[in-house]
């Protein structure tokens, strides 16, 4: 189980503890890809939806899960983030949404987790509210693109 630090020395999952690493800067860029019906990414963007500004919703979505991504996923770190900015991109040659999170904070661990949940809520959110009127969208690419800072340094995907 080399590498692995959510083992205790029992083999049993549980929070690592980062109280003796030192506080640096850390940031972390995730994306996720919405595909739906021309039709659909029409409605959204010309602002035609009945339930209102998708795209504002999301984005205020994907925030407020990075704000939260300690209460949904298990032994991550409750952090206070120092910046979450998430763009929604549309893309009509496509017919997606491209979703990017951006996590930013000083602190003793990263911020992977916050950024890949501000990405995936996000387009869940697209996907909740436009359920209705497209229930074959599809979230996909949900990835981690870029990481900065902390022990290991500097990571970015090849893409």
């Amino acid at each position: 189980m080399t590498g692995l630090t959510h083992l205790d020395e029992n083999g049993h999952a549980n929070m690592v503890d980062v109280s003796e690493k030192a506080v640096t800067s850390r940031e972390a860029t995730a994306q996720a890809v919405v595909k739906m019906l021309p039709e659909t990414l029409h409605m959204i963007t010309a602002g035609e939806h009945k339930k209102g500004d998708v795209i504002a919703v999301a984005r205020i979505a994907g925030i407020q899960a990075a704000k939260r991504c300690s209460d949904l996923i298990p032994l991550c770190h409750p952090l206070m983030l120092s910046k979450v900015k998430v763009e929604l991109t549309p893309q009509p040659e496509n017919s997606c949404i491209v979703i990017h999170a951006t996590c930013k904070l000083a602190g003793q661990t990263g911020v992977e987790m916050e950024a890949l949940t501000a990405a995936t809520v996000a387009g869940l959110t697209i996907y909740d509210m436009c359920k209705a009127v497209d229930k074959g969208m599809v979230m996909s690419d949900v990835m981690l693109l870029e990481k900065k800072g902390g022990k290991s340094g500097h990571w970015q995907a090849d893409v």
